[in-house]
């Protein structure tokens, strides 16, 4: 038995858990409250992916009568082949027959229905891929062919990554999805409710707790709570999570509160500690002291048959320094299923392979976007974590995981806290992979983007947006084209893949601005600057300035009553363009540029309508990344000595009859060796002064002082700076950060 019953509902990833439960768990963990979680999606998943599963689909399908398209009817015909290959081919996604590779890509072993149809158009993409990778797209193509036979034949709403999403999805009335709720469970349903029902039985407990991330958890956490109801009257139920944090915080509906008890916005910690204290302890009341007020954090309930909310505690939030490390026990961390869907390298970070979730910094330290939801505590309230705990819990999270793969989930890492986490990753020596999301800022040179890369950092996205400095400076977004160029170089030289959120249809976007912002991309993408991109249309949102303050940006919103979600706005834009026409060419210019080919093609080429020539020269961004480095000293900047102390040749040079000790200092860094040859004295300084800074040294060494023990013993930093054997030491292992 468990106070707390911790769920993720269908469907999420199929490659790792979503973290929340995990957050809460090691929350929950330091204040001695018992919980079980549990990823119900991926569980979903695996019964019905299984040869079992596949022969009772069948069977169903069978028993049903209608007409079936030529591709279903191929997926039925053929149904002997999938129900043979089925629990080897999860076997393989789960990285346990890695052997079965060779079978799927020699050719005929896959059933293959329409997905297999986009193998032409692919194998430019795919074409250089290892036998792994290429397998495991062709695996992929084999399950989503299943589930498009599924989605067909069994469950019209069904998605790997999403469940009766469209219901979930800015439904301002409750009413549609009230009433799916109260129609017969279907066939994903009875497989979901199944096990849950299993787990429920097992664990017993007070509070069942959903986190619902997105729209396509919704139904089914609504559909498991309607089963909890009218099988287990006793057991209290919440919900949480990003869906109702910022869709439900206008919840008028009184129905929602016959499928739940409970409702908590922003951060979970307290409000779900508050609930266990209400709902989960036992110890007797003194029947002769005043009743005293239940407290809540942030809470929606019923009472007297109205929606209230409930803030009524005098207690904080937790700090993220006390909140605990993540724990992901009791999830089947070793039967998650790794997919590669496209050709789109950032979004096979996202799909391919088991990512620990940890977060650097609680909100945005920018917290200015425009489009952004800035007004809500997730973005507002930006606390960082020092970078020894958050390396403390990496530590923790491999110990219980065996993996080491971290992904960083954060709004907008910041650039001092990455450099520190870089800089303790270093220090123990650790052996990390790691990702994350952040702000194209000038504080990415190329010495700490290096530093970045040496303690394990992968890959970055961020936010290009629009390419317009008119529209970056109207969406706040505090960089300009020509930084972000700059940024995206610094990043790829040092080996690390740059994916780009791009934006159109932005308020008081212009035609020329769409076309001139696409010119940009095609030369960030030609000249190698950016490995990865997505085109997303603009939408506006409740809790954003621009949904906010619709008038001061040149937009009328479409304002509907609420009485359930509120978060996406319909619009028109005062410009009276439709920018969704935009889309497909701006999708199909940007999968071409991904692989390489296609930047001699004129825009106009990627459109079926007249679009005006682009006013971007084209040297434009080739000048933005030739621009010379600016050499000025800067007396704060940190020294990092990033290779092993030198081996050291005493040598003497005569001149003019004069006898000179010189050092000549050999380094070897892990791709190559150079040598630098300095005065005596100077080398000697340079030694002492490099043992002070290297990556395993906890003293925090300045530029300025430097600058002041040189000019202690000897004559002109500044030249001794810029010498030659400076420069070489600086372009191999000398970070200047």
């Amino acid at each position: 038995m468990k106070n707390i019953f911790l769920i993720t509902p269908p469907f999420t990833q199929l490659n790792t858990p979503y973290p929340a439960t995990a957050y809460l768990k090691g929350f929950l963990n330091t204040k001695g409250i018992s919980s079980f979680q549990m990823d119900l999606g991926i569980e979903v998943i695996l019964v019905l992916f299984s040869k079992k599963g596949l022969e009772n689909v069948f069977q169903f399908v069978t028993s049903s009568e209608f007409e079936m398209s030529e591709n279903s009817l191929r997926i039925y015909t053929l149904q002997t082949e999938y129900i043979k290959t089925i629990d080897a081919v999860i076997a393989f996604l789960q990285d346990k027959n890695p052997s079965l590779a060779r079978q799927i890509c020699s050719g005929n072993f896959l059933p293959e229905a329409s997905r297999f149809s986009q193998l032409d158009d692919m194998e430019l993409a795919f074409g250089n891929m290892g036998m792994q990778d290429k397998a495991k797209h062709l695996a992929t193509l084999y399950l989503e062919d299943l589930s498009d036979f599924i989605v067909e034949c069994v469950d019209e709403n069904f998605g790997f990554s999403r469940y009766a999403e469209r219901l979930g999805r800015s439904a301002n009335s409750f009413d549609e999805l009230y009433e799916v709720l109260n129609t017969i469970p279907t066939y994903i349903d009875e497989i979901t409710l199944s096990i849950f029902k299993e787990r429920i039985e097992e664990i017993k407990p007070k509070l069942v707790c959903f986190s619902v991330p997105f729209p396509g958890n919704l139904y089914s956490a609504f559909r498991c709570a309607q089963f909890l109801k009218a099988n287990f009257p006793e057991t209290k139920i919440a919900m949480g999570g990003g869906f109702p944090n910022t869709e439900l915080r206008d919840l008028k509906d009184v129905r929602v509160f016959e499928f739940f008890d409970f409702i908590t916005l922003d951060d979970g910690e307290l409000p779900i500690e508050l609930l266990n204290q209400n709902i989960c302890q036992t110890e007797p009341v003194d029947c002769q002291t005043e009743p005293v007020e239940v407290q809540f954090k942030r809470t929606l309930l019923l009472e007297n048959n109205q929606v209230v909310y409930k803030n009524n505690t005098s207690l904080h939030d937790y700090k993220q320094s006390e909140v605990g490390t993540p724990d992901y026990s009791d999830l089947l961390l070793d039967k998650y299923i790794s997919v590669i869907e496209v050709a789109n390298p950032m979004h096979s970070l996202w799909s391919d392979g088991r990512w620990n979730k940890l977060t650097m910094a609680h909100g945005c330290y920018w917290g200015k976007c425009t489009f952004c939801d800035i007004s809500l505590d997730y973005i507002k309230v930006y606390e960082p974590i020092h970078a020894k705990i958050l390396v403390d819990r990496m530590e923790e999270i491999i110990a219980q995981t065996g993996e080491t793969g971290f992904h960083f989930v954060d709004e907008a890492a910041p650039p001092a806290l990455m450099r520190e986490l870089a800089l303790e990753i270093l220090r123990r020596n650790l052996v990390v992979t790691w990702w994350t999301n952040i702000r194209f800022e000038k504080s990415f040179t190329r010495d700490l983007c290096f530093l970045l890369k040496e303690s394990g950092c992968i890959a970055v996205s961020g936010g290009l947006e629009v390419a317009s400095d008119r529209l970056l400076e109207l969406i706040k977004k505090g960089v300009t084209v020509e930084q972000v160029a700059q940024v995206t170089r610094n990043f790829t030289e040092s080996g690390i893949m740059v994916h780009a959120y791009l934006m159109y249809g932005y308020p008081t976007q212009t035609i020329q601005e769409t076309v001139d912002s696409l010119e940009m991309v095609r030369q960030m993408f030609e000249l190698g600057i950016l490995q990865s991109g997505f085109w997303h249309q603009f939408a506006m949102t409740a809790h954003s300035p621009v949904g906010l303050n619709p008038e001061e940006f040149g937009v009328i919103p479409d304002v509907k009553e609420i009485s359930f979600a509120n978060n996406d706005i319909q619009f028109k834009d005062k410009t009276g363009i439709h920018h969704d026409k935009f889309s497909f060419g701006l999708k199909k210019s940007l999968f071409n540029y991904m692989h390489g080919i296609c930047f001699d093609y004129d825009l106009q080429d990627w459109f079926d309508f007249k679009i005006p020539r682009t006013k971007i020269s084209p040297d434009y961004i080739h000048d933005c990344i030739s621009k010379e480095e600016d050499f000025k000293i800067k007396s704060n900047a940190r020294l990092i000595f990033m290779g092993n102390l030198p081996k050291v040749e005493h040598i003497q040079k005569q001149k003019k009859g004069r006898v000179f000790d010189n050092l000549l200092l050999h380094f070897q860094t892990k791709s190559s060796s150079f040598s630098i040859t300095l005065e005596k004295a100077q080398g000697d300084w340079l030694l002492e002064q490099l043992a002070l800074i290297t990556t395993s040294s906890d003293q925090k060494v300045l530029l300025s002082a430097w600058k002041n023990s040189f000019d202690e013993q000897f004559d002109d930093f500044e030249l001794f700076w810029h010498s030659k054997n400076i420069q070489k030491l600086k372009q191999n292992a000398l970070l200047v950060l």
